[in-house]
């Protein structure tokens, strides 16, 4: 719990206070400094420290605006200073590779999400990692990380959370999506390794890369104004509710449909629609509209993913299928039917 002082290696922040400043996490080629942008705000009361991060991944946008505008203007547009706790926010963790406006580090391709805890004595990618977790992840209570999805394909705003952990859940329902999909993460992911370190840290998936989607990014925001009303970082607000939730906790309740022929893909729905057992999702032609195939639902549930590159090999991810339960099926349903009225 904050009310005191952060610290981290050089420098630090006292309560009251808020500093903006870049942090050195390597070199380039030619000897030249690499840094992270970092806001500190450190809060007049006491309360937990929580970092927000995003572009983990170079080209993955939206997450850099939901930071950099809670750094920077707040959530209420008062004093920044006047919450409990302390906020470490991190809009750009990858530089090089938002530099690049690529996915991975333009240092031998590695993934900086693959590398964490990272390790001062090993590869460039680690070093890194390891920078940013002492300094600005470790000391933390609790975290959340942006993504997107990667080039070609899009998400609906979703948390990705291990749910088993009760620290952990809790952050997750705070932030309220209609979509919780459970798992411990990859090793070396940014939120894995937090979690197992003891700050609590949910992943927040939302839309492209290479984009601003202000219409996530607002919702997102309303995300992170719910998780500082839960854990009382500001108390002018309530937890949100987002009208109907599903927790997806098994492998069977999700799937990964995949192209099992090479082609051009037309899409029949679009991404968070609801679809049902046998319904043709899209399908799959040659150049000469001769050979179709098509792609339809294993069972009644939500797009959470799909594709938006309309071209294919054997093998490509398609669309990212969640299964829902009857009851929260019909709310769902009740949900889109009220957008499609307005």
């Amino acid at each position: 719990m904050s009310g005191e002082t952060f610290t981290f290696q050089g420098g630090s922040v006292a309560p009251g206070e808020a500093k903006n400043f870049r942090y050195t996490v390597s070199e380039t080629y030619l000897g030249d400094a690499v840094r992270i942008p970092v806001t500190i705000i450190n809060g007049k009361k006491p309360g937990p420290s929580v970092f927000l991060s995003a572009a983990a991944h170079g080209d993955e946008l939206n997450g850099v605006e939901v930071v950099r505008e809670i750094a920077q203007t707040g959530l209420s547009g008062g004093d920044l200073t006047d919450i409990g706790g302390t906020l470490v926010c991190l809009p750009v963790l990858n530089v090089p590779a938002f530099i690049a406006q690529q996915r991975y580090l333009p240092i031998y391709d590695r993934d900086l999400n693959r590398s964490f805890p990272g390790s001062e004595s090993s590869t460039s990618s680690k070093r890194m990692a390891h920078r940013i977790f002492t300094n600005f992840i470790a000391p933390c209570d609790l975290g959340v990380d942006f993504h997107t999805s990667t080039r070609g394909r899009t998400n609906v705003v979703h948390v990705r959370a291990d749910m088993s952990d009760e620290a952990v859940a809790r952050l997750a329902h705070a932030f309220a999506t209609n979509v919780i999909i459970s798992s411990d993460g990859p090793t070396g992911s940014l939120r894995r390794e937090a979690s197992d370190a003891g700050t609590p840290t949910i992943t927040v998936e939302m839309g492209k890369a290479h984009r601003f989607q202000r219409p996530l990014i607002d919702r997102a925001l309303e995300g992170v104004k719910s998780v500082f009303a839960e854990f009382e970082i500001t108390d002018s607000e309530q937890v949100r509710w987002p009208g109907w939730r599903t927790v997806i906790a098994t492998s069977e309740d999700k799937t990964w449909l995949r192209a099992d022929v090479g082609g051009l893909v037309d899409m029949h729905f679009e991404q968070g629609a609801l679809v049902h057992e046998g319904d043709v999702i899209c399908t799959i032609t040659d150049p000469f509209l001769v050979d179709t195939e098509s792609v339809t639902a294993p069972f009644t549930g939500l797009l959470v993913g799909v594709l938006e590159n309309p071209l294919v090999y054997p093998g490509n991810p398609i669309c990212h299928l969640v299964k829902l339960t009857d009851r929260t099926k019909r709310a769902v349903q009740l949900d889109q039917d009220a957008v499609d009225r307005s």
